[in-house]
């Protein structure tokens, strides 16, 4: 199960809205097939262990990091596949919560016999799976804020200077996260100040995750660097119904996805951004700010993992703080989140935080 949980990290970032499954077919303590879903979400993990595996998966067990599937699409149910190719003990490590699954993968291989046996690895495919099954019950995307800051929390000086705050060996760390997530997202301040590609550079990596940008006017710059790039990789462009219908057409013309949202006080509702997203079968978003972006989701309760970088470096008061105002006024209302891990990244130091 361990290995078929590294087969299915691979495909983090690269096959949503299916979730990343990865499966390993094992005869006489032998393995004879591995497989994980590939890009795009087809072909399903199962089907390429069973491939690989051929007759071999006759009288072999199964080892699967999410309930086999039962719908029929571009490929048949994983669950027939595995009955039809003769195995005989299948070992899952979490049920898909999926209301078109739920359990009904499971119910087929035993009513053919096979003996099935669930929650081997359960915590660690949780974890993997944590965008899908976030999808699947609350209709949003698994939400990791990223910020880089200086060790008094500021994310540039008062001039706005921010490069480097974090030393070579961090930003390319960040850039493998970005690469097992399904999108990038910033906001439209930081799209106008930044210029930022929002790509995967200097991984040897063919595959981008798709870029997003939450702006509700769309006043972003047309001859920036993701306007130049949106018909060779996904720009998402999340905005209000009252934005400038030239822009829209725009953009739309240079090849971005536009996804109205409402609008909440002055500013897009954080809750319908997320939602419009998942509805567009995002399963795993890495946030990289700005300040306000990130406040408003902090505030709202959607930020699911807090990742940290923290360089020894001090700016002081005037520099730039890495969170927007909350307007909070007693501490006991302030979110709290709970450390899951340390760790030196070059001169710098890394922490990441769960939702408490």
């Amino acid at each position: 199960m361990a290995l078929a949980l590294s087969l299915g990290r691979r495909g983090q970032g690269r096959v949503w809205p299916n979730p990343a499954v990865g499966c390993v077919i094992v005869q006489d303590g032998r393995i004879v097939g591995r497989g994980w879903t590939q890009d795009g979400g087809r072909p399903h993990a199962e089907t390429e262990a069973l491939r690989q595996a051929g007759d071999n998966a006759r009288g072999s067990t199964a080892y699967v990091t999410l309930e086999p599937c039962v719908h029929h699409g571009k490929t048949p149910p994983c669950a027939e596949a595995l009955v039809d190719a003769g195995v005989a003990r299948v070992v899952v490590a979490v049920a898909d919560n999926d209301a078109r699954v739920d359990g009904k993968g499971l119910e087929i291989l035993r009513a053919a016999g096979i003996e099935v046996s669930v929650g081997e690895g359960a915590s660690e495919a949780r974890r993997d799976h944590a965008g899908f099954f976030t999808r699947t019950e609350v209709g949003r995307p698994f939400l990791t804020l990223k910020l880089a800051n200086s060790f008094d929390g500021r994310i540039a000086t008062g001039t706005g200077e921010s490069q480097w705050i974090t030393g070579p060996e961090a930003r390319r760390l960040v850039h493998g996260m970005r690469s097992r997530h399904d999108a990038v997202m910033v906001g439209g301040g930081t799209a106008r100040k930044d210029d930022p590609s929002l790509t995967v550079r200097d991984l040897g990596i063919s595959h981008q995750p798709a870029r997003v940008v939450v702006s509700r006017r769309l006043d972003l710059p047309l001859m920036g660097k993701l306007a130049r790039t949106a018909s060779e990789t996904s720009v998402i462009l999340c905005h209000g119904a009252d934005a400038d219908h030239a822009l829209q057409k725009t953009w739309r013309d240079l090849g971005a996805t536009l996804l109205p949202c409402a609008i909440r006080g002055t500013q897009l509702d954080p809750a319908d951004v997320l939602q419009q997203l998942g509805a567009h079968g995002l399963t795993r978003v890495f946030c990289e700010g700005g300040g306000a972006l990130a406040a408003s989701l902090i505030e709202a309760d959607f930020v699911d993992e807090l990742v940290g970088f923290t360089a020894g470096v001090v700016i002081g008061a005037e520099g730039l703080p890495g969170i927007g105002a909350m307007g909070l006024s007693k501490l006991a209302a302030a979110p709290r989140y709970a450390l899951q891990s340390v760790r030196h990244v070059g001169a710098d130091v890394m922490h990441i935080w769960e939702r408490g």
